[in-house]
C-alpha cells in the first residue's frame, strides 16, 4: 500500500514545473524504509506493553519476530534504530534539496506512526489508530512525496490523496474487527471495539464504497484526470467483499485460508490492491495522454 501511495504521488507530480524524478524516487525509497521501521516498531512496542503474546492474532497469522525466536528484543530494537537512521539520512538530503517543509511531513509521519503503539499516546488503544492511517497514507505520504518531487503542494493533491487512503483505512478496520475477541477483553479500544462489530463492519463498507464516488467527484473538480475513472473497473471485486462485510466472520476458515484468524483484513486488502492498481493505471494513462 505504501508503494501504491508513493506511485500515486509520482504520477500526480509527473510533468509539473519543478518535478524531479530523482527526488521523488528518494522520497519513495525513504517511505518504504519508514514502513519497514514502523512495522518493526509496532512489534517491539506491542511486545513491551504486553499486547503481543503467543496466542494473540499477530503471532497466529504470521511469525512474530521475537516470539518466534527469529530475533531478540535487543536485536529488533537495533533493526528499528538502523532503519530510522537510514531515513534520517534520506530526510537530510531532501531537506537540503526542497527545504524544511519536507521535515514537517516526515516528522509528523514518524510521530503518528510511532505513537500508534508506543507509550504514552498508544493511539491504537484510544480509537485513534484508524484515523492515523487515513492521515498518514493519504495527505502525509502522498502529499509529502509530491512536495519532495515538486517543491510545493496544491490543494488538489491533498484532496486526491484521500480516496486511496480510505482503502488503506478499510484494511486496518478489517484487521481490528478480526481482533475484537482479543482486543476488547485486553482493553485495547480500537475503533471497532468502541463501535461494536455491526457498526464497525458498516463503517468499513462505507470506506470501501466511498472510494468510487470520491474519485468521480475529484475528476469533476479537476483534481484528477478523467482516466482515473478506470478505478471503477474494480467494482466487480468489491461486490463479494461488500457482501462478506455484511455478515459476521465465519467460525472456521475456508480450506487453505492462509492468514486465519484474520478474515476481513485480507478481504479488504484484496479490494485495495485491485482498486489501487487500477487507480494507478488510470493516472498513468492520464500522464501518457497529456504527454
Amino acid at each position: 500500500m505504501t508503494l501504491t501511495s508513493v506511485t500515486i504521488a509520482g504520477l500526480l507530480a509527473w510533468g509539473e514545473p519543478g518535478f524531479s524524478a530523482g527526488w521523488w524516487g528518494l522520497a519513495a525509497a525513504g517511505l518504504v524504509v519508514a514502513h519497514m521501521a514502523n512495522n518493526l516498531m509496532n512489534d517491539l512496542f506491542d511486545l513491551e506493553v504486553g499486547t503481543d503474546t503467543a496466542d494473540y492474532p499477530r503471532a497466529l497469522y504470521a511469525p512474530h519476530p521475537v516470539l518466534s525466536g527469529l530475533i531478540s528484543r535487543r536485536g529488533l530494537a537495533r533493526a528499528v534504530l538502523g532503519l530510522n537512521l537510514i531515513d534520517a539520512g534520506v530526510l537530510a538530503v531532501l531537506v537540503a534539496a526542497r527545504g524544511w517543509a519536507v521535515a514537517g511531513f516526515a516528522v509528523a509521519g514518524f510521530v503518528l506512526s510511532a505513537a500508534y503503539t508506543a507509550p504514552p499516546l498508544r493511539l491504537k488503544r484510544r480509537g485513534l489508530g484508524e484515523p492515523t492511517v487515513l492521515v498518514v497514507w493519504g495527505p502525509l505520504m502522498v502529499g509529502g512525496t509530491y512536495y519532495a518531487a515538486v517543491g510545493r503542494l496544491p490543494w488538489e493533491v491533498v484532496a486526491a490523496s484521500v480516496p486511496y487512503a480510505l482503502l488503506c483505512t478499510s484494511v486496518l478496520m478489517g484487521k481490528h474487527i478480526d481482533k475484537l475477541a482479543w482486543d476488547g477483553p485486553a482493553g485495547v479500544r480500537t475503533l471497532p471495539v468502541i463501535l461494536g462489530e455491526p457498526a464497525a463492519r458498516a463503517l468499513t463498507r462505507a470506506l470501501l464504497g466511498t472510494f468510487y464516488p470520491a474519485i468521480a467527484a475529484l475528476v469533476v473538480a479537476g483534481a484528477l484526470p478523467r482516466t482515473a475513472l478506470l478505478a471503477g473497473a474494480a467494482l466487480p471485486r468489491l461486490r463479494p467483499i461488500w457482501r462478506a462485510f455484511g455478515r459476521p466472520r465465519p467460525e472456521r476458515p475456508p480450506p487453505g485460508f492462509p492468514v486465519w484468524p484474520l478474515w476481513f483484513a485480507p478481504l479488504a486488502f484484496l479490494h485495495a490492491r485491485r482498486a489501487g492498481a487500477l487507480f494507478v493505471i488510470g493516472l498513468a494513462a492520464g500522464v501518457l495522454l497529456n504527454g
